[in-house]
């Protein structure tokens, strides 16, 4: 099927396409290793501003999130998605509004983890962390390095 018709399906008929082509996979595989590194920097500047620095763990979260969607911005750039092809300007804004999307799901699951069921900080934020990753992945595909 070529692009434009594909485009012109419903959604859930796209997805149902994009499923069956192995370089979509692939780079969901690489989405996922980039999101592995930005997990790990996400969790390491949370940690360092909750435990020794004693910033606020609300506070914490977006400094975290602020380090760690730079470094996936440009991994997932130039390596998941190669979108050099495309105005970096326009594509960091996407990327960062899917992102705000993404972080704002992530934010109120740790919230809810940390205040509502006790949860500690560091491990709340980790699960809220992977609870919103699907949601990023589809944004960012779809919309902010789309061709």
């Amino acid at each position: 099927m070529k692009d434009a018709s594909v485009a012109a399906l419903p959604l859930h008929r796209r997805v149902r396409h994009g499923l069956r082509h192995p370089h979509n996979w692939f780079q969901l595989v690489r989405f996922g290793l980039v999101g592995a590194s930005g997990y790990a920097v996400n969790l390491a500047v949370f940690t360092i501003a909750v435990h020794p620095l004693d910033i606020g763990y609300r506070v914490a979260a977006v400094l975290a999130f602020l380090v760690s969607v730079t470094n996936n911005f440009w991994w997932n750039r130039h390596w998941t998605f190669d979108g050099r092809g495309g105005h970096a300007g326009f594509q960091a804004a996407r990327f960062f509004l899917v992102s705000i999307v993404a972080f704002a799901f992530n934010y109120a699951i740790l919230v809810a983890l940390v205040e509502l069921a006790d949860v500690p900080k560091v491990a709340a934020q980790a699960i809220a962390i992977a609870a919103a990753t699907p949601l990023n992945f589809l944004g960012q595909k779809l919309w902010s390095f789309r061709r």
